[in-house]
């Protein structure tokens, strides 16, 4: 166990190694001066000049990539461009507000995604599994994007139930602090639950007509305990693994929902700082996400390997 974890962790440096010298070189080949951005745009070349060398953006490249590397393990950051401020606590509170609905929509979705996927397959065939498979087809095909605009249109519109946009802190009230929260939550768990649902079907499906299930069934124990305890175990095995998958993938591509709701989260931070050349806070925002997604996997791969040891040891056996 332990050299599987030790491989694992060591494939997670790498990718984020790996991402950090592509986030520099990609962020260094974007057009626009650093020092125009910090100085505006009619500072003297004087200006300019000095601006430069004060930060050393005439170095080259791999001795500037070093130094910022260097300060990134120290746990600096740099300054925002834009706004002055340390980068560090920016990432860290708009990044605490994206975590906040992605934990509470993989939470939803679990929930939601393991009921709907098993009751469809134990009413297999019936109209219950048709009725959540055209549930499922409908929420795949629709982008989040259109699930958004339609919420808001309905709900914060029409109905007039919920604030379209924004957010408050948990300080202003707990109603007012959820009220900001429902429809972001609930766009990511439509966009997901589908996903989650289809898996839990397929999977219910096949372990239920495993052996051991029959085996099950075959001693006369009821059926909620062949469901519970035999059945719906093992066909939790893949769905948890994509579980972990998934909240790399809400915490990635939670731009669109930031954006249709004007949530101020780490997504909303992002587009804001390459609309404004903020290098430093874009830099920091993607290497969060990209160790965000490295941890993800890192999470489902030990899941995958705790709840079923075949792939635990078969990856010792074959290495």
């Amino acid at each position: 166990m332990w050299a599987y974890l030790v491989r694992r962790l060591g494939h997670v440096v790498f990718v984020v190694a790996a991402m950090a010298v592509l986030i520099f070189l990609i962020t260094q080949a974007m057009p626009g001066n650093v020092a125009y951005t910090i100085a505006g745009h009619f500072a003297s070349p004087e200006q300019v000049a000095a601006i430069e060398a004060r930060l050393g953006l005439n170095d080259p490249l791999w001795t500037q990539f070093w130094r910022w590397a260097g300060a990134a393990l120290h746990g600096d950051m740099g300054q925002s461009l834009v706004m002055g401020r340390p980068v560090g606590p920016l990432i860290s509170e708009a990044l605490g507000r994206s975590a906040l609905l992605a934990v509470a929509a993989l939470a939803l979705t679990a929930a939601l995604g393991i009921f709907l996927g098993v009751v469809a397959a134990v009413r297999h065939g019936r109209w219950q599994d048709r009725l959540i498979l055209a549930f499922s087809w409908l929420s795949i095909s629709l982008p989040q994007f259109l699930i958004a605009i339609v919420l808001v249109l309905l709900v914060a519109g029409t109905l007039g139930w919920l604030p379209a946009t924004g957010y408050v802190e948990l300080s202003a009230g707990f109603g007012a602090w959820l009220s900001h929260l429902v429809m972001p939550v609930c766009t990511l768990v439509l966009g997901l639950v589908a996903h989650v649902t289809s898996l839990q079907r397929s999977s219910m499906l096949e372990t239920l007509s495993a052996l051991y299930v029959r085996a099950a069934r075959a001693k006369g124990l009821r059926e909620r305990t062949v469901l519970y305890r035999h059945a719906l175990r093992n066909a939790l095995i893949p769905t948890v693994t994509v579980l972990a998958l998934d909240f790399g993938i809400l915490m990635g591509g939670i731009v669109v929902v930031e954006t249709v709701f004007s949530y101020p989260g780490l997504g909303r931070l992002l587009i804001f700082a390459v609309e404004q050349k903020d290098l430093p806070v874009l830099q920091a925002g993607v290497l969060a996400v990209t160790v965000i997604y490295a941890l993800a996997n890192l999470a489902a791969d030990i899941a995958y390997a705790i709840l079923d040891p075949r792939i635990r040891y078969g990856n010792l056996d074959t290495h």
